[in-house]
């Protein structure tokens, strides 16, 4: 069966094992259901998630006009203590930021590769934790708006790490982490604004990814430059599809690419 379509981040169901769906327009993906099965996969062209033109994505699935036109990506969604709908002052679009950054929102701990910090919307838990291939994620405090969420997660990197080594995630080089005893030690250091915020009558969740075999030398594949790729699908974890040969793709990396994929 043959599909083609843009890339974008798949969606996700959080079952007894985590189910992955791909989003190829008119076709819908249970990823679940492939693997074992071949795969080829081939690089067609660009598509930007704003603009829809056939223009090189330069980040986050945008051509670079869009990707610093957009409300979609401004600098206060990777970068959240920069937000400030709060205050009623507009960065690109006052009335999409309100929208996103005046909602509930989670500072967490998680462990993919080890114990990190991080933000998400509360309607976004634990679609985020299964994105960064986290096996166990707690919520440390849950604050009104992005602003909030944002001071609390760069205080709270000063004492734990805010970034997910993928090698490591997906090699599944792992130890659990008592996430309740990570809470407790962060506590002091959250912002007096937040500290009111605070969480603690919460347990660890648990997370179960669909992987059959982890690799031992992950590599990435780069379908731009390849054009073309062939090979059995063992696992998906985080966003990555997970192959035999331990070749690996980020299919949120290469958000805006339209691919063909042929199941054989």
């Amino acid at each position: 069966m043959k599909y083609q379509g843009v890339l974008k981040k798949m969606p996700t169901e959080n079952l007894e094992t985590i189910q992955y769906y791909l989003d190829m327009g008119s076709d819908f993906l249970n990823m679940n259901q492939l693997l074992g099965k071949t795969i080829e996969m081939t690089f067609e062209k660009y598509e930007c998630l704003n603009c829809h033109l056939n223009k090189q994505i330069y980040r986050q699935g945008f051509c670079k006009n869009c990707f610093f036109e957009t409300p979609n990506a401004g600098d206060w969604i990777m970068r959240p203590e920069l937000s400030t709908a709060h205050l009623g002052i507009e960065d690109r679009d006052l009335e999409y930021e309100k929208r996103v950054q005046l909602k509930p929102h989670i500072v967490y701990l998680a462990n993919s590769s080890n114990v990190k910090v991080g933000v998400t919307r509360k309607q976004q838990v634990p679609t985020r934790w299964i994105d960064q291939g986290a096996h166990e994620a707690i919520e440390i405090v849950e604050v009104p708006n992005r602003y909030l969420a944002g001071i609390t997660e760069v205080a709270l990197k000063e004492f734990v790490a805010d970034k997910t080594n993928w090698r490591k995630m997906l090699k599944n080089d792992i130890e659990d982490a008592n996430l309740l005893e990570w809470r407790e030690k962060l506590k002091a250091y959250i912002p007096e604004e937040a500290k009111e915020y605070f969480i603690d009558n919460n347990s660890e969740t648990h997370l179960n990814f669909p992987v059959n075999k982890y690799p031992e030398k992950p590599k990435s594949l780069n379908i731009v430059k390849e054009q073309s790729y062939t090979g059995t699908l063992v696992g998906i974890k985080g966003q990555y599809l997970i192959f035999e040969d331990q070749t690996v793709f980020n299919v949120r990396a290469n958000e805006g690419l339209v691919v063909t994929i042929n199941t054989i």
